[in-house]
């Protein structure tokens, strides 16, 4: 929204940043009063009710087929067939934050290049003001004849103020129009989708904090393999998302130069400030080549590609929930308000949720895959394909957003059935390269004692019982090396303890890990 702050004799429009960068000051000009013309604006009353009443009689019209505002050089209109394809006011809509914001800060420039009256930008500036207002308020009335946001605001502004809304669009076409807000509202989903994840990392820091100390079954192959800690393994998916973290981040830098004011492809001849432009709406400097600038869609494939990456993560998560939520494990139980259950088996009690997380995961690389085939075969600059990179990008959004709020969700609500894990844990032989260890510690090559091991698990497996029950003689009888301090290195427990390489699953080396987390994620003493 556009922020008007009185100070002495200047006004100063302010616009929004980065998401969380506050406001940026553009430019002062002269605070006599707004110049509009005297027969739509009174000061006797209030802008916002005047303004009202004129929307209200242009929508009253009807949106009957009008001139399109590109129609110069044509003689017949579109048919209705063509016209019904090519809209992308259906979905391009949301956009109309980013889309009065740029609007805002052209108009502000264009006066200060003294391209456009002060009166004019004011009437502008008025203009937009009330038709955010009338958007957000669920007043505005979308034409799909007038084909995107862009046209939709701009007609509609002229509806409302005339001619002043005809000089808004000097120095700038929709091709460097579209792509400036795609940026604007990409910087922003990325915050947001920051925010989720950092909320899905602290539920899992919780998870294993109300967990402390539980072992269990570490997989490769999805065949037992070595015990290790669940706050170790559940710091495994914390990791997972940093990395997610630190792409997003990455892209969001990466996107955040303007092109506004590239115009078609080549630029323009009137003497416009990009730097002033970029400035205003919080970008880090205008984009170098005008061609690049309207042509470039890599930010948006670098978005959905980082999307796609954390929604084969959650996947990973969800898939693993969704086993260890099964009879054949048993090792966790979500609670009723995360499951669902079924239409003729009264019995059954689902984790759709990570079911779901799973399968939509395909779906947000689907929306990757779309828009790389989109982009691989367009020849510099702007296409009119590229009118279809946005659903991908609005699904892929929404769909990781939901995706990161129902796993959160699921975390909180699930119980870790501590007593079924440590039934199942003496099966497979978890502690066997333990053992080898131990042997390597007493100065037999690593090769030797892998086969070594290897042959007290066979005999296990024909005793049917655990390497810790084997006897010592018995032991002895594989190799002589074995003595009685064995023993301390055998069971899941003593295997556990005998870990402390960095970043490994002995205890101390995971309560490391979880302090570090604690600490940059900022949990603090009541959560924990």
């Amino acid at each position: 929204m556009n922020h008007v702050s009185s100070l002495g004799t200047a006004i100063y429009h302010y616009f929004p940043c980065a998401h969380g960068e506050g406001l940026r000051r553009l430019q002062p000009f002269p605070a006599a009063r707004y110049s509009l013309p005297a027969d739509r604006w009174s000061f006797s009353s209030p802008p916002s009710a005047m303004v009202s009443s004129e929307l209200k009689a242009a929508h009253d019209q009807g949106p009957s087929k009008e001139a399109k505002l590109w129609g110069g050089r044509f003689e017949d209109s579109v048919t209705d067939a063509v016209e019904r394809f090519s809209e992308s006011v259906s979905f391009d809509k949301v956009l109309y934050k980013q889309d009065i914001m740029g609007s805002r800060a052209h108009a502000q420039m264009l006066a200060h290049q003294g391209l456009i009256t002060d009166s004019d930008r004011d009437s502008i500036l008025r203009g937009l003001d009330e038709l955010e207002r009338s958007i957000e308020e669920g007043e505005f009335i979308w034409r799909k004849d007038r084909e995107d946001v862009h046209m939709n605001i701009e007609a509609a502004l002229t509806d409302m103020i005339g001619e002043p809304a005809k000089k808004l669009h000097t120095a700038r076409s929709r091709n460097d129009q579209v792509v400036t807000d795609l940026r604007l509202w990409c910087r922003i989903a990325i915050s947001k989708i920051v925010v989720a994840i950092k909320e899905l990392q602290v539920a899992l820091i919780k998870l294993g904090l109300k967990n402390e100390g539980l072992i269990v079954p570490g997989y490769t192959h999805l065949q037992r393999a070595q015990p290790v800690l669940l706050q170790h393994l559940l710091l495994s998916y914390v990791e997972q998302l940093e990395r997610d973290v630190s792409r997003l981040v990455d892209c969001k830098d990466r996107l955040n130069f303007c092109p506004l004011g590239a115009c078609a492809l080549a630029g323009t001849g009137l003497p416009i400030d990009r730097f002033l432009t970029s400035d205003a709406l919080g970008f880090t400097a205008p984009m170098r080549n005008s061609i690049d600038a309207v042509s470039d869609r890599d930010f948006v494939l670098e978005f959905l590609s980082a999307n796609s990456i954390l929604a084969v993560h959650l996947s990973r998560l969800g898939e693993e929930w969704v086993l260890w939520a099964s009879e054949e494990f048993g090792f966790l139980t979500p609670s009723d308000s995360v499951s669902t259950g079924s239409s003729i088996m009264p019995q059954k009690k689902n984790p759709d949720p990570m079911e779901l997380v799973r399968g939509k995961s395909a779906r947000v690389v689907g929306d990757l895959m779309s828009l790389l085939v989109l982009c691989k075969g367009l020849p510099q600059a702007y296409n009119r394909d590229l009118q279809e990179d946005k659903e991908p990008l609005f699904d892929s959004v929404k769909t990781v957003l939901g995706m990161l709020e129902v796993t959160t969700e699921f975390a909180h609500n699930i119980t870790l059935n501590g007593e079924r894990i440590q039934k199942a844990l003496p099966a497979g032989h978890l502690d066997a390269t333990t053992l080898a260890d131990y042997l390597v510690k007493k100065g037999m090559p690593f090769r030797t004692s892998h086969e070594i091991v290897g042959k007290c698990v066979a005999l296990c497996v024909t005793r049917n019982c655990q390497l810790c029950e084997l006897p010592l003689d018995q032991l002895k009888g594989v190799n002589p090396i074995f003595e009685e301090d064995v023993y301390d290195f055998l069971g899941v427990e003593n295997s556990v303890k005998k870990f402390s390489s960095y970043g490994s699953t002995g205890s101390k080396c995971v309560a490391e890990q979880v302090s570090f987390w604690i600490s940059k994620l900022q949990i603090g003493p009541t959560e924990t």
